[in-house]
């Protein structure tokens, strides 16, 4: 399957030299529902052998929205996702973490550019890529999920506590603000926040160098990197998977929270500025 296949319909993959470019655009707001994972899916599978690329960068067409969040539908009909689950991955996780794990275990050096909002799944899937580089004072990221009566299960207890370190993914997960590019900085989250008008270039250039170093030798680096990581931070999905079964699917009552919330605006453009208050004032 070629990589600029256009066979895609909520994303869309370019390529120059070897860079491959997958952008995001599942409108309103790139939630990840079944039209998003089912595109990312194929594209992990199509790419993950593919020698004649060395760098991915991922990325969003939408500059307020680099990805909402997993699709809140899901909610109320868990079925949905379920039926997402990748037969050739590992049984024990849930299908975004199957996804995300994936993703994060490409031989690809995968960088993410963020630009806009990203909550929930959309921050577990930018976590899943190797950097993160983000538009400072026009990018936000959180981990939301306890406020619905949850917490985040799509890889993002893991990916935060193997970049933050324990007290501080505790902040994000039970805090559930809102970051800023400055904190998400200063906390780990992101690797550099950078001037909107030079993200692009920034991105580009480093996508490109890493891309022309002999052959061998960004994979030489990661396995080396790698190895010095797993001494005990390498994740953990599993333990996430059963603790996430004890909040999910949701009681009636976390459920009946989603719905109002979805009445109240949640998963439109509007509603998703300020997801945070519109779900603290459900209470």
């Amino acid at each position: 399957m070629p990589l600029t296949d256009t066979g895609y319909t909520a994303l869309r993959v370019t390529r120059e030299g070897a860079v491959a470019t997958v952008t995001l655009d599942n409108p309103p707001i790139n939630t990840l529902d079944r039209a998003l994972v089912t595109d990312l899916i194929r594209f992990v599978r199509s790419v993950r052998d593919d020698d004649a690329v060395r760098v991915i960068v991922l990325e969003s067409a939408n500059p307020e929205f680099f990805s909402a969040h997993a699709d809140l539908k899901w909610m109320f009909e868990p079925d949905e996702l379920t039926e997402l689950a990748d037969d050739d991955g590992d049984p024990n996780l849930n299908p975004l973490q199957q996804l995300h794990e994936r993703f994060r275990t490409l031989p690809q050096v995968t960088i993410a550019k963020l630009r806009g909002r990203l909550r929930a799944g959309g921050a577990e899937l930018a976590m899943a890529a190797d950097m993160r580089f983000a538009a400072r004072g026009r990018t936000w990221l959180a981990q939301p999920e306890t406020r619905m009566g949850i917490f985040p299960g799509g890889g993002g207890t893991q990916y935060l506590t193997r970049l933050l370190g324990r007290a501080r993914a505790l902040e994000v997960v039970l805090g559930a603000e809102l970051f800023d590019t400055d904190l998400a900085e200063r906390y780990g989250w992101i690797n550099r926040a950078i001037a909107p008008e030079d993200l692009d270039a920034f991105v580009d250039s480093l996508a490109r160098r890493i891309a022309a170093l002999p052959p061998g030798v960004a994979e030489a680096a990661m396995q080396a990197i790698d190895a010095a990581e797993a001494s005990g931070a390498v994740p953990d999905l599993l333990e996430e998977a059963q603790a996430h079964a004890k909040v999910y699917p949701a009681p009636p009552s976390v459920v009946e929270r989603m719905r109002r919330a979805v009445t109240a605006g949640a998963q439109t453009r509007d509603g998703e500025l300020d997801l945070e208050g519109l779900l603290d004032r459900l209470n």
